[in-house]
């Protein structure tokens, strides 16, 4: 089915095809989407169904009045029988007393046809309860429903948690839908636990195979279990004109729609970072430096490279700025260059914790513990030295080491007519590449770092996690250890003193950008020399 979309801000409308029969509104809250679905509802005639489980559960006043509804069906079944009561409450118990109804009604017409009575909707209703429930049955007696967990013992539906009442509520009202509906669904992820949302969903759809289904959320988590989805982005809305800002997503992005609407609700530029969004240092730290920033965590570099390029790809699209940050591990300049040229943020060090290790860092930290600045970076700038010259062999094998792959992984990609070719080109590699003459170099670069003090210069080539708990950093500070020393620089930078603009400072400015650069602005340009 076709879709007429409202008026965007310059007048234009869009119709796009429903046809894969599942359509998800998504935006920030207050961008409009509500209203943006009621307008589609008001397009829809005879046709629109809603479901709400919050007005279902909680909201009394204002009773749907879409033909076909469940409060006008509710609203027809009490003109009709005298035993039904016309002040039940909410809309949940409305449709309670209707599946009971129909239930005695199928069971009179069954006796009076002497023949089986026909499944009802609530036998659709039980079986797919039960489905996701196992271990609770649905019992119909007296003329009423009651639910039971443990042989003996049975509850009416009003005992039932909010998530099971939701549960129950999705199953019954999309029963009730008309035949071919499109059923317009308000925050289905409403009561559920993220774990079922998918499953109850996909059993819902399952019920009503003849719908199109419309969700309109906010919820990140909802749009990813929903795959295979037409995405209506809504961004803004202006009552005046009565029009919005959105856009439809275009098909087969590359991006995955998690990632995509991860963020889509913010207008701030996005950051993707390496490592995990719960325990990595990367998610702690780079949230409070780039502060104009929606940070999101990928984990691997190699997905945060992807990421961004693919974003940037569609900035025509979204409008949104996107940068990555990777570490620089043991890229040479002409790596780092190029990811910087790409949007991608590369450090003068070597990863994260080389960071903490930074001599404003560490100075800013030992003045917030109360000890002399000074002399504590010079006691873990001599530690750290000392530390490296012991390693330097084996630091100048690791950069050679990651410097013949890149090599050879660029020259293997070369095309070959036949295995003779591909041998004689394998065989001049180590003569081309001459790692023993590299790793020299590397030793020789390294010897001099530590000859001239050069703390920096180690930093950026010195991959070794632990260097902070070797360094006695912590201590020095007068903190427990490693753990309480990265709290501490975390929450230096939450409080936002002067303190985090000292260490904010530090680590902008290791990135190769001033503070204006990594401010909120449309464009950042990254700066060209490594």
């Amino acid at each position: 089915m076709n879709l007429h979309l409202p008026a965007r801000h310059d007048g234009t409308r869009e119709t796009v095809n429903a046809g894969r029969r599942r359509v998800v509104i998504i935006g920030a809250n207050g961008s409009g989407k509500t209203r943006f679905t009621e307008s589609l509802i008001s397009e829809m005639e005879e046709k629109a169904f809603r479901i709400s489980a919050l007005n279902a559960l909680y909201r009394s006043l204002d009773p749907d009045t879409l033909p076909g509804s469940i409060d006008r069906l509710f609203a027809d079944a009490v003109k009709r029988s005298t035993f039904l009561r016309d002040d039940v409450p909410t809309q949940f118990d409305r449709l309670m007393m209707l599946m009971v109804l129909d239930e005695m009604l199928n069971l009179f017409a069954g006796k009076v046809s002497g023949k089986e009575p026909a499944k009802s909707r609530l036998d659709s209703v039980i079986k797919a309860w039960q489905e996701i429930f196992p271990d609770s049955r649905v019992l119909y007696e007296g003329g009423r429903m009651l639910f039971s967990r443990n042989p003996g013992e049975s509850y009416s539906p009003v005992k039932l948690s909010d998530g099971e009442k939701a549960v129950l509520y999705y199953f019954g009202a999309a029963m009730y839908a008309p035949e071919g509906a499109v059923i317009f669904v308000d925050s289905p992820g409403l009561f559920l636990h993220p774990s079922i949302t998918g499953i109850i969903w996909d059993k819902v759809e399952s019920m009503r195979p003849d719908c199109t289904f419309i969700y309109t959320t906010h919820d990140i988590e909802f749009l990813s279990s929903r795959p295979d989805n037409l995405i209506i982005w809504v961004r803004d809305y202006d009552a005046t004109s009565v029009s919005w800002d959105y856009a439809v997503l275009p098909p087969g992005s590359p991006m995955s729609d998690d990632l995509y609407m991860a963020l889509i609700g913010t207008r701030k530029p996005v950051l993707f970072i390496e490592g995990d969004a719960t325990h990595s240092i990367d998610a702690k730290l780079y949230p409070l430096v780039f502060t104009d920033y929606t940070v999101r965590s990928l984990g691997s570099c190699n997905k945060v490279i992807e990421a961004t390029r693919t974003f940037n790809d569609l900035n025509s699209f979204h409008h949104l700025d996107s940068h990555g940050i990777v570490d620089r591990d043991r890229r040479d300049p002409k790596e780092v260059k190029y990811l910087r040229d790409k949007k991608i943020f590369v450090p003068d060090v070597a990863e994260i914790e080389n960071i903490l290790m930074l001599e404003e860092v560490i100075k800013t930290v030992a003045r917030t513990c109360g000890k002399k600045e000074e002399k504590v970076f010079a006691h873990v700038k001599k530690s750290i030295l000392g530390q490296f010259r012991q390693e330097i062999r084996q630091q100048a094998l690791l950069h050679t080491r990651h410097r013949v792959k890149r090599f050879v992984e660029c020259r293997i990609d070369g095309r070959f007519t036949n295995i003779g070719q591909l041998e004689r080109h394998m065989t001049g590699l180590v003569d081309e590449i001459k790692p023993r003459q590299m790793f020299q170099r590397f030793c020789n670069d390294f010897h001099r770092y530590v000859a001239e003090d050069d703390y920096s210069s180690v930093l950026r080539v010195y991959n070794q996690k632990s260097m902070l708990p070797a360094s006695n950093v912590a201590g020095l500070c007068g903190l427990a250890n490693k753990d309480a020393y990265i709290k501490k620089v975390i929450d230096i930078l939450r409080h936002d003193g002067p303190g985090a603009e000292r260490i904010r400072k530090a680590i902008i400015s290791c990135f190769g950008i001033d503070e204006t650069q990594a401010s909120a602005k449309p464009t950042i340009s990254l700066a060209q020399n490594d």
